[in-house]
């Protein structure tokens, strides 16, 4: 649940990141897909971590 809501998030971020960065919706999705991606990375890294803490 946390890598999803994260990779969401990071889309969010990536895609408002290339409007303000005056993109045109080629760049808007890639940033999106970009920052969506490096968002779900670090999403299943804590995902881990916390699943190993909770198991202890």
């Amino acid at each position: 649940m946390i890598a999803i809501v994260l990779a969401l998030v990071g889309a969010l971020i990536g895609g408002l990141t290339a409007r303000r960065r005056a993109g045109n919706r080629k760049d808007i999705a890639q940033y999106a897909a970009g920052y969506g991606i490096a968002f779900l990375i670090v999403g299943m890294i804590l995902t881990v971590i916390v699943d190993r803490m909770m198991m202890g």
